[in-house]
């Protein structure tokens, strides 16, 4: 393992992010044989990694599971934002939850980014973690009234803020902002690299190794094709839980969220972590390579597999960018991610409702994946060892919408509405007019089939009925993958699963 030394540009790949592009990750070997461990977890995100690095420390054997490569799924497509700041506000969160409950959500998110800190020092981990501030400020035209509500939401919830005339950015005015002092920002790839490191040496990371079966109980084990790891207890840490066929995922939904990373004249603006207040919200950081500095911003979400213009997505987020930042000369990254947003703004984190006491899952990481990853680790660790953790209500993944039931039934009519594709016409009249490296959902009599066109032309034709509960899958023309705009997953191409919750492959059509 080493990190890329070549200048950052336009040798790298279009839709990468940042982070693969300039790290890479070790190779670890598929699963080979039946193993035996104390805890087998699914899942080698910073979720999967942080509980396997947290279990290992207290003397665990742990065994890893991972479908793609290390930190290959949504931890390699985040911004790496380390914030205590509510992806969905304090002050939406404390609707939902409670005074009580938003005061523990703000203590277990600081002490995750604490945590990071710590185990970065303690292990010697160079993921270019970094200390800074935050700041929120309205988007152009909004109500002062929205800012000062949520500055009063955030001091009930104990956190140490402050009001500020503007950002610290001279080249465009914020206007009134809150300042969150102390948060941080990171490389997630080298973290998780980390967290790998120490894990190797009590415990086995298996990578390239498709779950097929996940089982509680007195056996409990994870089955991977002809080979079987037994555990005490199994760890469902896949972003998208893909042993829960429907109770978790009607509490949660998934949005794309889109990034573009500039290349800006070193030092030109200042670090820090920025966030506006818009709807969808943009969030922006710079990342160092090498001696070259990348402004990362973030935004422009949909719904997964809910629109039709995806190709324009990164186009939308330049433009609001080269207003705001002058200073960039050119974007050399654009990439995509997924993010699980829970209905009342707080990550599901515990007991897998529905399965034996000994099954666990972190899923709804709502934006703030890093910091609910790194809860996860000390959370779940906690209740595997059978010790009192204070927020284990605070993310049980068995809590009821309650107060958050308008936000509930609202994303579950519209799971509902994307069943009205099987009555639409397909996207193309016929399969002659899909282009070399596009696809499209053609109807065939009573059935929709999922057509992919390759560079040389050959197409390749799968059932466009995604395996989890029956939804019809779109084309995403930007990252050439087909989304299920019911419940988020996603398959490549050529119909391979790439995202949960399906675990399957689309069928192939021969």
């Amino acid at each position: 393992m080493q990190s890329m030394t070549t200048a950052v540009g336009s040798r790298f790949a279009r839709y990468d992010s940042v982070w693969s592009a300039s790290f890479d990750v070790p190779s670890y070997p598929a699963l080979s044989q039946n193993l035996s461990a104390d805890v087998v977890v699914v899942g080698a995100g910073i979720a999967g990694m942080s509980v396997a690095y947290h279990l290992a420390k207290a003397g665990r054997r742990v065994v890893v599971i991972d479908d793609g490569i290390l930190a290959g799924g949504s931890t390699s497509r985040t911004t790496a934002h380390l914030s205590a700041a509510m992806d969905n506000s304090y002050g939406v969160v404390e609707s939902r939850r409670g005074t009580e409950n938003i005061k523990l959500a703000a203590q277990s998110h600081t002490a995750a980014i604490a945590r990071i800190e710590q185990i970065a020092r303690e292990e010697g981990i160079d993921c270019d973690f970094e200390r800074l501030d935050g700041y929120l400020f309205l988007p152009p035209g909004g109500k002062i009234k929205t800012l000062t509500d949520e500055l009063a939401a955030i001091l009930r919830a104990g956190l140490p803020v402050e009001r500020l005339a503007r950002a610290p950015l001279d080249f465009f005015d914020t206007g009134p902002c809150i300042l969150y002092p102390n948060q941080a920002q990171f490389h997630p790839l080298k973290y998780i690299t980390g967290l790998a490191r120490e894990v190797e040496r009590t415990g086995r990371i298996f990578c390239g190794t498709h779950v097929d079966k996940i089982e509680g109980g007195k056996t409990a084990h994870v089955q991977s094709g002809r080979w079987t790891v037994h555990a005490g207890a199994v760890v469902v840490a896949t972003n998208s839980p893909v042993n829960d066929r429907v109770f978790i995922h009607t509490k949660q939904a998934p949005y794309t969220t889109y990034v573009i990373g500039a290349r800006i004249e070193n030092g030109s603006v200042p670090r820090g972590l920025y966030w506006d207040m818009d709807d969808p919200y943009h969030y922006v950081r710079v990342h160092r390579i090498e001696d070259r500095e990348v402004l990362i911003v973030g935004g422009a979400d949909h719904k997964t597999g809910q629109a039709d213009d995806t190709e324009r997505r990164h186009a939308r987020l330049e433009a609001w960018a080269r207003k705001r930042f002058p200073m960039i000369e050119a974007v050399e990254f654009r990439w995509a991610g997924q993010v699980m947003e829970s209905f009342d703004g707080l990550a599901f984190i515990g007991r897998n409702p529905g399965f034996q006491d000994n099954v666990y899952v972190v899923t709804g990481d709502t934006g703030m994946g890093m910091t609910h990853g790194t809860i996860a680790g000390m959370l779940i660790t906690d209740l595997i060892l059978g010790r009192e953790n204070p927020w284990q209500a605070l993310y049980d993944p068995s809590r009821k919408p309650l107060r958050a039931a308008g936000q509930f039934m609202k994303e579950n009519a519209n799971v509902a509405a994307q069943y009205v594709d099987w009555l639409a016409p397909g996207d193309e009249a016929d399969v002659e007019e899909i282009a070399p490296g596009s696809g499209a959902v053609v109807r065939d009599g009573l059935k929709k089939h999922a057509v992919y066109r390759d560079a040389y032309g050959q197409i390749h034709t799968f059932s466009a009925v995604c395996p989890h509960l029956g939804c019809v899958v779109q084309w995403n023309p930007t990252e050439k993958t087909w989304d299920c705009p019911c419940h988020g997953s996603r398959f490549d191409k050529e119909g391979s699963v790439i995202n949960g919750p399906s675990n399957q492959n689309l069928r192939k059509i021969d």
